[in-house]
C-alpha cells in the first residue's frame, strides 16, 4: 500500500519511542471467541511511546511542539481534566524541551494530588483550577488570558486544544497508522478492523485520514467515552478539514469511513460501571495489560461486548491501539473492591 499523494510532513520533535510494539492478545482471543468464529486481536502499545506512558498523546505533541519551537514560543498552555492524560504529557514534553507549561484544569484539587496531577506538578507545570460550567463557557477566554499573562511577562506562548486534537496534532495519527499497517505487513496480516478509544477525536481522526490516504481498507472504529456518535462524527470531519486547510491538501470526504460506537459510555465522562473495573481487571490477570477506566478500559469492554454479541466473527485480524493513561488508573483505586 502505498499513498495516493506524496505527503510532506511538518516540523516533528523526535520525543516517542518508535515504533511501537504490536503484540497478539492470544489468550482474550480465545476466552472471547465465539462458536461462529471471530478475529485474532492484537493491541499496538502506543502505551509504551515512552517510558512515563505518554500514550498517543506524544504522538500528536510531536508536531504540536515542532510547530510551537517553528514560533518561537516558550511556553506551551493547553487544558483537560484534572486527571487529563493530554495535560501531564503536555507537563512532561515541556519539562523536556524546557519551555514553561501551563494547565487549565476542569474540576478542583480534592486532597493530595494523585495520579496525573501529581505526575503534572512533578513536571514543574502551573496549574490552575476551575469549576467545569466556567471552564465549558469560557474556555476560549480562559486561553486568551493566560497567553497574555505570560506575553505581559515576556514570554511566547502557543496554545493547543484539548487533546492536541486538531488539523496539526492529526498529523501524529497520520504517521501512526502509517507504522501500524507496516507491523500489520510484517507480522503478516491486514488488519480488516483497527479500534481505539475517542475522547477529544484526534487519535481516531488521524487514523481514520492515514489509512484513507495509504489506501488501506481497514475499517476504523472510535469507541465514544463521552459526548454521542453524531459528535464524534463531526469531530473527525471537522479536524479532517482543518488539515486540508493547513496542509493544503485535499481529501474527498465520501471516501471516509467514520466509525463510531457510543454504546459504552457508561454515566459519562471519566465515570465507569463496575464491569468495566471487571474487564481491566481481567484483562491485566489474562495478558499482563493494564487499562484506565477513563478511555482504553471502556473501549476494551465496549469491544469485548462486541465480540460476545458475534459483531466481528466475519473478521480476522483486529487492532486494538492501547492509546495509554494508565496513571488514571489510580485516582480509581476504590472502585475494585472485588479484588479484595
Amino acid at each position: 500500500m502505498t499513498t495516493e499523494m506524496p505527503l510532506s510532513f511538518p516540523r516533528r520533535v523526535d520525543l516517542a519511542h518508535l515504533p511501537t510494539p504490536l503484540q497478539p492478545l492470544d489468550r482474550i482471543t480465545e476466552k472471547f471467541s465465539t462458536p461462529h468464529g471471530g478475529p485474532r486481536i492484537w493491541v499496538k502499545r502506543d502505551d509504551l511511546t515512552e517510558t512515563a506512558m505518554s500514550g498517543n498523546k506524544l504522538r500528536k505533541l510531536e508536531f504540536v511542539a515542532g510547530e510551537a519551537m517553528a514560533q518561537g514560543c516558550d511556553t506551551l498552555i493547553t487544558c483537560g481534566g484534572v486527571q487529563s492524560n493530554h495535560c501531564r504529557t503536555t507537563a512532561l514534553v515541556g519539562a523536556r524541551l524546557g519551555m514553561r507549561v501551563q494547565l487549565i484544569l476542569r474540576g478542583e484539587l480534592d486532597g493530595l494530588p494523585d495520579g496525573n496531577l501529581l505526575v503534572d506538578q512533578l513536571a514543574g507545570a502551573s496549574t490552575a483550577f476551575y469549576p467545569p460550567r466556567e471552564y465549558f463557557e469560557d474556555l476560549t477566554n480562559l486561553f486568551t488570558h493566560w497567553q497574555a499573562f505570560y506575553a505581559e511577562r515576556g514570554h511566547k506562548a502557543f496554545c493547543i486544544p484539548t487533546g492536541a486534537s486538531d488539523g496539526l496534532g492529526i498529523w501524529g495519527y497520520i504517521a501512526g497508522s502509517e507504522e501500524l499497517l507496516a507491523d500489520c505487513r510484517d507480522a503478516g496480516f491486514i488488519p480488516e478492523h483497527i479500534v481505539c478509544a475517542t475522547g477529544s477525536g484526534g487519535t481516531q481522526a488521524g487514523l481514520t485520514l492515514g489509512c484513507h490516504l495509504l489506501g488501506s481498507e481497514a475499517r476504523v472504529t472510535g469507541y465514544a467515552v463521552c459526548d454521542n456518535a453524531a459528535y464524534f462524527q463531526r469531530k473527525v470531519r471537522e479536524d479532517i478539514r482543518h488539515w486540508c486547510r493547513l496542509s493544503g491538501n485535499t481529501v474527498d470526504e465520501s471516501g471516509l469511513n467514520i466509525q463510531v460506537n457510543a454504546d459504552y459510555i457508561g454515566p459519562g465522562y471519566a465515570v465507569a460501571d463496575e464491569p468495566v473495573y471487571r474487564a481491566i481487571a481481567e484483562v491485566a490477570s489474562l495478558e499482563g495489560l493494564l487499562l484506565d477506566p477513563v478511555y482504553t478500559g471502556k473501549a476494551f469492554y465496549g469491544l469485548l461486548q462486541e465480540l460476545h454479541k458475534g459483531n466481528y466473527r466475519d473478521c480476522k485480524n483486529l487492532v486494538f491501539v492501547h492509546t495509554g493513561g494508565q496513571f488514571g488508573l489510580f485516582p480509581h483505586r476504590e472502585n475494585f473492591p472485588f479484588l479484595l
